[in-house]
């Protein structure tokens, strides 16, 4: 034997005893299979994952174990490879040993002049596993959506009677008969607040209609417009707290948003501040618009008790949390903004200090 053929034999063993040892020591499952149904040959993953002996893997044909409900798609699949037409990503379930199941990813190849099918297959059980959780997840969200949209268009549809009522009542009311003007400047103030809670209730449940036939309309709205109708319907609440609110929308007038949510959001956001003031401080509010890398922003600042990142940290948009002690603390505004402006495709930040206030800044969908 010459030495040219001496080496060329001795490559080739040990090309075989390389490939041996990735065969045996693979975590994917390796296989190779007659044309006749049953394991020819496997790797130690095989008999690992589905806890059966290389004796026992072989001495039934592979269908036996199939998960029962699978058994015809993989026969169907098993047909195919005969006629020449290789699988990929063929995914099936096999059942255990132990009884448990396990969802395998098949690669295979079919070599005809050997009657033998080449295969290979991921073990991805657990990949299935989490899929199932997301969708209980997804399934789970989607009912908490449903029920919250009834009961915000239930509350929203059963407060338009009382508010109708009170209209009434002010229509009714003969104030040519009442001489004290601070009476008639409150009665001004609640009619006037009256007239612009049915105008939101309206508003509010013309779009909830709107969103279960249609995508939210975004509109055109000016920042100044939208937020004095928000300072007319908590007129009241400003004065008596005494609270100074600065206003720059210079930089951006007009954002393309909805504008139920945008009042929404004002409402919440001022309100908050107003509540959340520092006790023997008067709340001092900042609302102004700006464009962030070409984006435009709604930053809405405060003075007041603030929050303690520390503690609160992605919490604080979630529903029912509540970081405060206030009897009118119910964890519910501030979810409604995160929602608001998320479900529109924009993002809302919060920057906030122990006592030394806190900064809102909303960035819009582009």
């Amino acid at each position: 034997m010459t030495k040219n053929k001496e080496k060329a034999i001795l490559n080739t063993l040990d090309a075989f005893n390389n490939f041996e040892k990735f065969f045996d020591s693979s975590h994917d499952l390796f296989c190779v299979a007659g044309y006749d149904g049953y394991f020819k040959r496997i790797n130690p993953a095989v008999s690992k994952v589905l806890e059966y002996s290389e004796e026992e893997l072989f001495a039934r044909p592979i269908n036996d174990f199939v998960y029962q409900s699978d058994k015809e798609r993989t026969n169907t699949a098993r047909n195919e490879l005969r006629i020449r037409i290789p699988l990929f990503d063929f995914e099936n379930r096999y059942l255990t040993k132990s009884g448990q199941i396990v969802w395998l990813l098949w690669t295979s190849i079919p070599i005809e002049e050997e009657q033998l099918i080449y295969a290979v297959a991921k073990n991805i059980t657990h990949k299935k596993e989490l899929e199932k959780e997301r969708k209980l997840h997804l399934k789970k969200l989607t009912e908490i959506n449903n029920e919250f949209k009834q009961l915000s268009y239930s509350t929203a549809h059963d407060l338009r009677s009382p508010v109708n009522n009170m209209l009434a009542i002010f229509d009714l009311m003969e104030t040519e008969d009442i001489k004290n003007e601070e009476t008639l400047e409150f009665i001004n103030i609640l009619k006037t607040t009256a007239d612009t809670l049915k105008e939101s209730l309206n508003e509010y449940i013309k779009l909830l209609n709107a969103q279960n036939q249609s995508e939210t309309q975004l509109e055109e709205i000016d920042l100044k417009d939208t937020l004095d109708e928000v300072f007319l319907s908590i007129n009241s609440l400003i004065q008596n707290s005494e609270a100074s609110i600065s206003v720059d929308f210079s930089e951006v007038q007009k954002i393309n948003f909805n504008k139920s949510y945008l009042k929404s959001i004002f409402l919440n956001l001022i309100t908050n501040s107003i509540k959340y003031a520092k006790p023997n401080t008067l709340a001092s509010i900042a609302i102004r618009s700006k464009i962030n890398n070409g984006k435009t922003q709604l930053i809405i600042s405060d003075n007041g008790i603030g929050f303690d990142m520390d503690k609160v940290k992605d919490k604080v948009f979630g529903l029912h949390q509540k970081f405060s002690n206030h009897n009118d603390s119910n964890g519910i505004g501030l979810y409604l903004v995160y929602n608001q402006i998320t479900t529109l495709g924009g993002q809302i930040t919060l920057d906030s200090t122990i006592n030394e206030g806190a900064t809102f800044t909303i960035t819009f969908k582009s």
